[in-house]
């Protein structure tokens, strides 16, 4: 009888303690379905918060495309529309219940043509004196040496040969690299790519809290002539030698007031008191930059793109990008 007592006991034991076995595998199973299906939803909303952020962004863009094809003159200013897209960025938020973006224009034609430092493979003096001008402005804080070694390596870069010119550097020099890549030896389709030539540091290229960006005064988009109706005024300053931090400073006073002509670059040639080759300036814009960036629940998302605006002030976009 107490064997058959004990025997029961111990079946009962070892099936309380299989129920509960099976309790907490139910309950491991249950928490993990919880946490999947909560991942999914998260993962659901984040995918749907991404698409809205996305359109925000290419809303903002395309507002600011929308700008330069209403523009009332045949030159283009700083005084234009697109130059001051903060009023549609505060307008954004009555459009979008749940964000708004944040959008702003860069005239490309108002910087320096980095594809025409050279004719053939050799070097266009005008735009090199001006890019060594521009990099030799002493908030850049660089040497000669330094300056050459830069300027020399990207005309390398976008000529077709593969002869080094002086300071350059051509296929060897970039096969030496870890990882090695070639030379491009064709003009640059970005700006970004600044960042393989030689001598070039991100630090350079994006700038510090001390020094400017170099990738706010040059470009890869241009048909080769300055507006200097829109040209940064360092890039006003790297025009002509002369051209003075302050003299700068009043150039950019006086092309935003209302009463002074920017139909034509005579404003600009009396102010500097310099001859100016008359291909190397202009007063019309046929490249922009637009960077737009929706927000929304403290996320953001930035579109951008370069679109070439026609004779006949359309525009198409010729370049895009979302980060």
């Amino acid at each position: 009888m107490n064997a058959m007592k004990n025997t029961f006991l111990n079946n009962r034991g070892v099936a309380l303690i299989t129920v509960i076995l099976i309790i907490v595998i139910l309950v491991a199973v249950v928490i993990e379905l919880n946490r999947s299906s909560r991942a999914d939803i998260y993962d659901a909303a984040n995918i749907s918060d991404g698409i809205k952020l996305t359109y925000i962004a290419k809303s903002g863009a395309y507002g600011a495309a929308a700008l330069l094809t209403n523009s009332k003159n045949d030159y283009d200013t700083l005084r234009d529309d697109w130059a001051h897209m903060e009023t549609i960025s505060l307008q954004s938020n009555a459009l979008f219940p749940d964000g708004n973006f944040s959008v702003r224009v860069e005239d490309e034609s108002g910087k320096i043509p980095l594809n025409k430092l050279i004719n053939g493979n050799e070097f266009n003096p005008d735009i090199k004196d001006i890019l060594i001008r521009l990099l030799g402005q002493p908030e850049f804080k660089l040497d000669e040496r330094k300056i050459a070694e830069m300027v020399d390596s990207i005309k390398d870069w976008i000529d077709a040969d593969d002869n080094v010119t002086d300071s350059g550097a051509e296929r060897s020099y970039y096969a030496s690299l870890d990882p090695p890549y070639e030379a491009k030896n064709a003009p640059f389709d970005c700006i970004e790519e600044l960042l393989m030539v030689k001598g070039i540091t991100k630090e350079i290229f994006y700038g510090t809290k001390e020094k400017p960006a170099l990738a706010a005064y040059v470009t890869a988009d241009s048909d080769g002539a300055i507006n200097i109706n829109t040209a940064p005024k360092m890039v006003l300053r790297s025009l002509a030698d002369g051209i003075s931090v302050e003299l700068a400073d009043r150039m950019d006073e006086e092309r935003r007031k209302e009463s002074t002509v920017l139909s034509n670059t005579q404003w600009f040639l009396n102010m500097a008191g310099v001859t100016v080759k008359p291909e190397l300036i202009t007063i019309k814009s046929g490249y922009f930059k637009i960077i737009s960036t929706g927000k929304m629940n403290n996320m953001a998302k930035t579109v951008s793109g370069i679109v070439k605006k026609s004779q006949d002030k359309s525009v198409r976009i010729i370049k895009w990008r979302q980060d």
